[in-house]
C-alpha cells in the first residue's frame, strides 16, 4: 500500500464529505500543473491528495514556485510504490527533438494502476465521494475506478483547447503533424490511453475561457471547466523568493522591460551547432538577455547528471557579453522570472505550462516550438493571440543566427513588436482579473467544486 505523508492533518471525521485524488503524468511540467491544480482545489477546504511515485513527489515539491512549499504542506502527498526505471541521458545531436530517453520513465509509470487502485479502495471506505483528476496521458492508471462505486474520474488536459480542437478534430491547419515529431513508442502509449478515456465524467482543461472561449466551445464536452491561469499571477514578495537567487539579483539590476528571457524547457536538447547559432544570434540583437542553458532532463531528475549543458558556446561568449547577457546552467524559477520587471520579453519552446506563465504576466513570446503540440501553441500565440513572433525554421535542421537575430529584434525594439507587447500586456490583465472574484477562471472552479459537493 501507498505510504502517506501529511504533515497538517484535518480534524479527525467518521466520514469525509469528498476526497479528491490527483493524478500527474510523470513529467516535469505535467507534474507542476497537476499540484498547482491540487493547491487550488485544497483552498476550498477540500482533502486533496497528490498521488505519484516518491521520486516524483520529491520533483514536484522541489519545484513548487521556486522551493517555496509552505503553502502545500496541507497536502497529502502519497508515494505510489513503483519498480526502478533506466534513466538515460539526453542525446543532443538526436535528429528528432522529441525526449525519447524519457521513454522508460512512462512505459514503468503504468505500473502505478494498481497502487492507485488500492488507494482509491482505501479512501472510497471512508469518504462519501472519491474524486479521482488524472492527467489525460494517465487514463490507463485509473481505470479500475469502475470497480468502485463512489468513486468518479475528470480528465486533466494540459495542453491548449486550440491543440485540442487541432489534435481531436485532424484540423486542416498546415503544421506538421504531431505523429511527425514524436517516437512511435510515444505513441502506442498514447493508445493506451485510449480505450479507458470515455470513463471521465467531464474535463478540466488549463486554459481559461477569456483567452479560448471559441475553441472551448468547440471541444463541445459533456461537462467542462477552464481553470487557467494555475499559476501565481503576481510577483512574489521578496520574503517568498528563492534566497540569493542569481538569476533574480541580477535581474534586479537590469532596466525595465529590457531583458529576452531564453528558456526551452525540461524537454529539450540542442544540438552543438544550434547552441552556438543561437548564442551569436543574441549578441548580435545587442539585446539584454538571461538564458537558461540546459539539456532535456533525465526521467529521475536526481540522477548524477542535471541536464547542464557542457558544450555549444562559442569560445569566450558568456565574458563577451558580461553586463548585457547572463547564461545559467542551474534550475531556474521561471514563474518568479517571468514577473520581474526586468523581463520583456521570453523565447521559448511553447510548452503550454511555458505560455500560461508568460501571458498571465504580460510577457510576450518568441515562439520557436520543438515537437508535439508546440507549433499548435506557438501558432495560436502569434497569429490567433497576436502576442508573439515566431523565429523562422531553416530547413527544419539548423536555424540560422541571422534568424534568430531578426525574431529578436522584432519583438524587442520593432513597431510590429511594440504593438504585440501591448497585447501581451492587455492578455495578461484579463488573466490576472479571470482568477479574481467574479472573474472567468474563478466562477470555473466554483463550479467544478460545486458539482463534485453536490
Amino acid at each position: 500500500m501507498a505510504s502517506i505523508h501529511q504533515e497538517n492533518p484535518p480534524a479527525a471525521a467518521a466520514v469525509a464529505a469528498v476526497v479528491v485524488v490527483v493524478v500527474p503524468l510523470l513529467f516535469q511540467s505535467h507534474l507542476n500543473q497537476a499540484l498547482q491544480l491540487a493547491h487550488l482545489i485544497s483552498s476550498y477546504k477540500i482533502p486533496v491528495y497528490y498521488a505519484t511515485s516518491a521520486v516524483h513527489c520529491r520533483q514536484a515539491k522541489l519545484r513548487y514556485n521556486g522551493k517555496n512549499t509552505s503553502s502545500i504542506t496541507h497536502l497529502n502527498f502519497i508515494e505510489l510504490p513503483m519498480p526502478p526505471f533506466h534513466s538515460p541521458p539526453p542525446n543532443p545531436n538526436s535528429t528528432l527533438k522529441f525526449p525519447s530517453h524519457l521513454q522508460p520513465c512512462l512505459d514503468v509509470c503504468l505500473e502505478l494502476r494498481h497502487p492507485t487502485a488500492g488507494l482509491l479502495r482505501q479512501l472510497s471506505s471512508s469518504s462519501k465521494r472519491v474524486v479521482v483528476i488524472n492527467d489525460t496521458n494517465m487514463a490507463y492508471v485509473i481505470q479500475d475506478i469502475t470497480t468502485i462505486p463512489n468513486a468518479e474520474s475528470y480528465s486533466f488536459s494540459c495542453i491548449s483547447a486550440f491543440s485540442l480542437h487541432c489534435i481531436l478534430n485532424q484540423s486542416n491547419i498546415t503544421l506538421q503533424p504531431i505523429a511527425e515529431t514524436v517516437t512511435p513508442e510515444i505513441m502506442k502509449f498514447v493508445s493506451l490511453q485510449s480505450p479507458f478515456a470515455d470513463l471521465k465524467s467531464g474535463d478540466l482543461i488549463n486554459t481559461c475561457r477569456t483567452l479560448e472561449r471559441s475553441y472551448l466551445d468547440l471541444l463541445k464536452d459533456k461537462k467542462q471547466w477552464a481553470v487557467a491561469p494555475l499559476n501565481p499571477v503576481i510577483r512574489a514578495t521578496d520574503e517568498m523568493m528563492i534566497n540569493n537567487n542569481n538569476c533574480l539579483l541580477w535581474l534586479d539590476k537590469q532596466p525595465r522591460k529590457s531583458v529576452l528571457f531564453v528558456s526551452f524547457g525540461s524537454t529539450t536538447s540542442m544540438v552543438a551547432e544550434q547552441v552556438k547559432e543561437l548564442a551569436i544570434g543574441l549578441k548580435q540583437s545587442k539585446q539584454r538577455f538571461l538564458w537558461v542553458l540546459r539539456d532535456a532532463e533525465r526521467g529521475n531528475i536526481f540522477s548524477d547528471d542535471h541536464g547542464d549543458r557542457k558544450s555549444g558556446l562559442p569560445d569566450g561568449f558568456e565574458e563577451s557579453v558580461k553586463g548585457i547577457g547572463m547564461v545559467t546552467r542551474d534550475w531556474a524559477p521561471q514563474v518568479e522570472i517571468l514577473g520581474h520587471g526586468s523581463i520583456g520579453a521570453f523565447m521559448s519552446h511553447c510548452g503550454w505550462n511555458s505560455c500560461m506563465e508568460s501571458l498571465s504576466m504580460g510577457v510576450p513570446i518568441v515562439a520557436w516550438p520543438m515537437h508535439s503540440e508546440q507549433p499548435y501553441n506557438a501558432m495560436l500565440v502569434t497569429e490567433m493571440l497576436n502576442a508573439g513572433v515566431a523565429v523562422k525554421e531553416c530547413d527544419g535542421v539548423l536555424v540560422g543566427s541571422v534568424l534568430i537575430k531578426e525574431a529578436i529584434e522584432e519583438m524587442m525594439v520593432s513597431e510590429e513588436g511594440a504593438i504585440k507587447r501591448e497585447r501581451a500586456k492587455e492578455i495578461g490583465l484579463s488573466l490576472r482579473k479571470a482568477v479574481e472574484e467574479g472573474g472567468a477562471t474563478r466562477l470555473e472552479v466554483d463550479s467544478f467544486v460545486e458539482h463534485i459537493t453536490r
